[in-house]
């Protein structure tokens, strides 16, 4: 994971934290496309493009914050070992 992991840490978390946040729940109202589009997947209605396409920009940040979040324990787990 060369190059991605040297992508991933220098990603700042701040602001990927907000910006998953912001787009995990944009629209705000009436549901967030994100829980909308899983459910959507989870139940096999998934099918029109722009509804794969709004999972993927909504879920995005989320998914790379994850990765972000993973690799920060990962080095705190082997800086103890050390």
């Amino acid at each position: 994971m060369g190059k991605i992991g040297k992508w991933l840490d220098a990603l700042p978390l701040v602001p990927l934290l907000v910006v998953a946040f912001i787009l995990g729940l944009a629209p705000f109202v009436p549901e967030p496309h994100l829980f909308e589009k899983i459910r959507m997947l989870a139940a096999g209605t998934l099918v029109r493009p722009i509804d794969m396409f709004d999972l993927f920009y909504h879920g995005t940040p989320l998914i790379v914050l994850l990765f972000k979040l993973a690799r920060l324990m990962g080095r705190a787990q082997a800086d103890e070992k050390s």
